[in-house]
């Protein structure tokens, strides 16, 4: 397969309002994930995986965390010259008047960025989606069907509620995109769009122009639905292992869903490692009284109590006597002695005191604010 130059767009802020407390002082793509990751690696390190060395991570608002975690591009070797990592402005095209409304506004107000790239092809994805995507196989998909966009989707349920800003697709039997829905009223298995799309540079630069001049923002609204039936729009079906983030339950199930061995397998094969910002750390501690099963525990943190099929970040502590199952708990949190958690998300450095109780459900686990103390 011959590898095409492709450049990156990452959209780090288009889901903070699905995602509750998560995102109040964090961007979608810096919401900790998996024991050591930000939402962002999974997206960034896919296209470096696929040979892309030219990305840009447009911003929005709160992030410096964000900033903070991607720093000079170094861990992903995006820290070059030529080419390399660039955390993008979140100005809208309009005279830099106000932050963008929509993803044609954002790519509007970075088309400088765009036009100056070096590569063929332009990768366009949102921050979301917790896979292992090869890019190299879509675009190698996008010349075979000599198409003008191609957008990622997989079969996936679709519910009446929670599905804002979800557009689903019909697909023929050539893989043309026939009609598209953003946010259907529908049920079932449906062909729901990732917001990964692939298309040449000169055509985005085209098609941002025009947006610009006509005053349109949203790509899927005026884009995808408006010119289904006159641009030549192809659908690629990603049948690996693909986790949308769309809401808190579904941040709290796709944590859950990394304490299956066939998942990290699929999400992290050897050859295509999920990259992320390197810590200096000792290893995990465990006390006489530890006991741990069937979790995910990372490098800094002090167990002292119980965990069972949890997630446990970075320099978390675990206090003696406390209980913890079902449970994510993020990097510097403080479990008290003889505290119990079921079905909690403790968010970064927050604290639980001695002997508290905190019990969610499957369905509706409990979210716990960062820096909270209870």
């Amino acid at each position: 397969m011959i590898k095409r130059t492709a450049m990156g767009i990452i959209f780090s802020n288009m889901h903070d309002n699905h995602l509750g407390s998560l995102t109040r002082e964090r961007t979608t793509g810096s919401v900790p994930f998996g024991g050591r990751y930000r939402l962002v690696d999974f997206v960034l390190s896919s296209m470096v995986n696929s040979g892309v060395s030219e990305v840009g991570v447009i911003a929005k608002s709160n992030y410096q965390t964000l900033m903070d975690h991607l720093g000079s591009g170094r861990e992903w070797d995006l820290a070059r010259k030529l080419g390399g990592l660039t955390v993008l402005p979140p100005y809208s095209s309009g005279d830099n008047q106000g932050i963008y409304a929509g993803r044609l506004d954002a790519l509007a107000g970075v088309s400088g960025y765009i036009r100056n790239g070096r590569a063929e092809y332009v990768i366009l994805a949102d921050c979301d989606l917790i896979a292992n995507l090869d890019f190299q196989k879509m675009i190698a998909f996008h010349e075979k069907r000599g198409a003008e966009i191609t957008l990622a989707y997989r079969r996936e349920k679709i519910r009446r509620k929670g599905n804002e800003n979800i557009a689903v697709f019909d697909v023929g039997d050539d893989g043309r995109v026939g009609r598209v829905w953003l946010s259907p009223q529908l049920e079932g298995e449906q062909n729901a769009y990732l917001n990964v799309a692939v298309m040449k540079r000169e055509l985005l630069e085209k098609i941002v122009e025009e947006a610009r001049s006509r005053n349109k923002r949203s790509f899927t609204k005026d884009i995808l639905i408006e010119q289904s039936d006159t641009m030549r729009i192809y659908a690629y079906e990603i049948e690996n292992y693909v986790m949308r983030i769309n809401s808190l339950q579904d941040y709290f199930d796709a944590s859950m869903a990394l304490l299956k061995p066939q998942v990290r397998q699929e999400l992290f094969p050897a050859e295509r490692p999920v990259l992320t910002r390197v810590r200096d750390q000792v290893p995990a501690k465990y006390g006489l009284g530890a006991a741990v099963n069937h979790s995910l525990v990372a490098d800094g943190c002090i167990i002292e109590g119980t965990v069972e099929n949890s997630v446990i970040f970075r320099g978390a502590k675990i206090g003696r006597g406390a209980v913890i199952r079902d449970s994510i708990i993020m990097a510097g949190a403080v479990i008290g002695d003889g505290a119990r958690l079921e079905y909690v998300v403790a968010d970064r450095d927050a604290t639980i005191r001695d002997t508290r109780t905190l019990v969610g459900y499957k369905t509706y686990p409990l979210f716990i604010e960062k820096k909270s103390v209870i």
